[in-house]
């Protein structure tokens, strides 16, 4: 299980960093972009269960576990606004929404980077 856990979550950093950067690169939130930060938030969320169930605990009330909670809720925020942006149409909210999703990507690279950190000290 472990390492279905660790695929799941290194995948959600490799398919959030793509839709993140290539977003901002682009200069343009685009569908293929919320196609992938969907995709991130499930890998996600699927690493974070397994890692839960392994650990027989849902949420811990400490450093790692607070940062995830929040990524995971940013993560949610972000793709739910990125899926209003692109139905709506705006080409200004579309050339301004890379500004967030900067700001996402680094939160959630916090619960990533300890989640190592704390597993490695383990």
């Amino acid at each position: 299980m472990l390492a279905f856990a660790i695929i799941f979550i290194t995948l959600a950093l490799v398919f959030y960093s793509i839709g993140v950067w290539s977003e901002k690169i682009q200069g343009n939130l685009k569908k293929w972009h919320v196609v992938i930060f969907w995709c991130g938030l499930v890998f996600d969320t699927l690493g974070t269960t397994l890692m839960g169930r392994m650990a027989n605990e849902a949420f811990r009330l400490n450093f790692h576990g607070v940062t995830g909670a929040v990524a995971i809720i940013l993560m949610l925020f972000h793709a739910v606004w990125a899926t209003k942006v692109i139905l709506k149409n705006s080409p200004e909210e579309k050339r301004q929404f890379h500004k967030f999703s900067i700001v996402v990507w680094l939160v959630w690279l916090i619960p990533y980077i300890s989640g190592m950190i704390f597993g490695m000290a383990g």
